[in-house]
């Protein structure tokens, strides 16, 4: 749908984090010249190695600044908001609870709060998660079944977010819709904790790569095109009748942490037997989410299994590594 993005005035909070960057690729794509939030700068990420600033309206700043929020969509009459910019590391959000809180909750009414007030904005595209939906005892995840319950600090900060993205379209009529995506993996995500990061770095340094407590921790994993098209098209598709609505981005496919390490071990042709360490717990055992509203209401399904992903993503952190 080229042609609905011609002449749109949009606005990427958290351009140059690992889902901004290859979403404002694909923004650039299609001819436009995005408004873009950065609030500090990421050398060896895709959006500074692909000089994507020069190809973007670039303004920097903190998305906590409610000031500076209204004054974007005014200034750049934005009319379409995609707000990615969060803090989104689980152990981060246990070792520094309130920012996390500040950055996702506080920074996303602002968004919103900014939107209501601005006359222009004819869609927000708000990013919670699907560690949003907190542990739930029968899965998967269903946006019209599970109720949003985060407990630690992450979850709480995606729960309340989330509820704040849907309040304001209940009450302001905000036009807002939400993606509640699973872990997404592809080129160029440095949060090198990350399993799929991880893995790689300690197999390309031939070391034993880590599974938390057993490894049977269920999880599903998306590759980042098919993410960044979720996006898009519900962009695209956004009308008031989906006004409001969630929208799961997923494979219906739940890996283990051990099938995962051992499809990407596959790949890179290493045998090196997983290291087993134990963690603090701050992390539910199983998290998986079903994609068929997005299916249903968006015409959206994954395009890659996650070995399919991986073929696509092995060979960018190994050409990386080797500037490291």
């Amino acid at each position: 749908m080229k042609n609905f993005w011609q002449n749109k005035k949009v606005f990427v909070t958290g351009a140059n984090g690992f889902l901004g960057s290859h979403l404002t690729k694909s923004l650039i794509k299609y001819g436009l010249e995005p408004v873009v939030l950065i609030y500090e700068d990421n050398p060896a990420g895709l959006f500074e190695k692909e000089n994507l600033s020069a190809k973007t309206q670039v303004v920097r700043g903190d998305v906590r600044n409610f000031k500076l929020m209204s004054e974007i969509l005014r200034d750049f009459k934005i009319d379409t908001i995609f707000h990615l910019a969060a803090q989104s590391i689980v152990d981060q959000a246990v070792d520094a609870p309130i920012e996390t809180l500040e950055v996702n909750i506080q920074g996303t009414w602002n968004i919103l709060e900014s939107a209501r007030k601005n006359g222009n904005v004819e869609r927000v595209i708000m990013a919670s998660s699907d560690k949003a939906y907190g542990h739930h005892d029968t899965l998967p995840y269903e946006e019209h079944v599970h109720a949003l319950k985060g407990i630690y600090p992450y979850e709480v900060s995606k729960t309340c977010a989330d509820l704040i993205g849907q309040s304001y379209y209940r009450t302001f009529n905000l036009p807002v819709c939400i993606t509640r995506c699973t872990n997404l993996y592809g080129p160029g995500d440095l949060k090198m904790n990350r399993i799929v990061p991880n893995t790689i770095q300690l197999l390309y340094q031939n070391k034993p790569p880590i599974l938390r407590d057993t490894g049977e921790s269920l999880r599903d994993y998306l590759f980042i095109d098919d993410a960044v098209e979720g996006y898009l098209k519900l962009a695209e598709k956004m009308n008031k009748n989906l006004h409001g609505h969630a929208f799961n981005f997923a494979t219906n496919t739940p890996l283990s942490a051990s099938e995962a390490v051992a499809t990407i071990s596959n790949e890179m042709g290493k045998n090196i037997k997983p290291a087993i360490v134990e963690t603090m717990k701050f992390e539910i055992s199983s998290q998986y989410a079903s994609y068929d509203k997005a299916k249903n209401f968006l015409g959206w399904q994954p395009s890659h299994a996650f070995g399919e992903g991986i073929k696509k993503t092995v060979p960018w952190y190994e050409e990386h590594l080797k500037n490291v």
